[in-house]
């Protein structure tokens, strides 16, 4: 079975994933740590790593059973079908995010518009266009993923 997108409503992903397991349903959500300033202090907190979205493996017949999760509004649809997530591409996720602050890529001086071969971390041998180089952080383009990174410099 093919991994499906459920949108849902702000700051419920992690429930609606916890809600989802309770009921069976095979789901990931994935996570991670930020640190969250507030006026006095400093805090790590787990967050979703793509707002409203949760993933989600159901068959045909138990596509609906998702919406027993009062936090699920609706499916994800792309092009007038069901968005699509193959495996691959979790794994790619679950992967990436196993492995810490250790995947890292470094990107030379390029410039907005050339494509770059990554040689490092979970998208090796990936093609990436550079979209945006700022003094932070460049934003790549994985066509083949259909995604875009945003990531520090080193």
């Amino acid at each position: 079975m093919n991994w499906q997108v459920l949108y849902t409503k702000p700051k419920w992903e992690k429930k609606v994933a916890e809600q989802l397991n309770a009921l069976g349903v095979t789901c990931y959500c994935p996570t991670i740590v930020k640190i969250q300033q507030w006026s006095d202090r400093k805090k790590k907190v787990i967050v979703p790593l793509f707002n409203h979205y949760v993933f989600v493996q159901v068959s045909e017949k138990e596509r609906n059973s998702v919406f027993d999760s009062p936090g699920v509004i609706r499916y994800l649809f792309w092009l007038g079908k069901h968005a699509v997530v193959k495996d691959e591409e979790i794994n790619i996720i679950k992967q990436w995010l196993d492995g810490g602050e250790n995947n890292s890529i470094d990107i030379l001086p390029y410039k907005v518009g050339e494509t770059i071969k990554i040689d490092k971390g979970p998208f090796t041998s990936h093609n990436a266009v550079i979209k945006e180089v700022t003094n932070t952080h460049y934003v790549l383009v994985l066509e083949s993923l259909g995604c875009v990174l945003k990531m520090k410099h080193l």
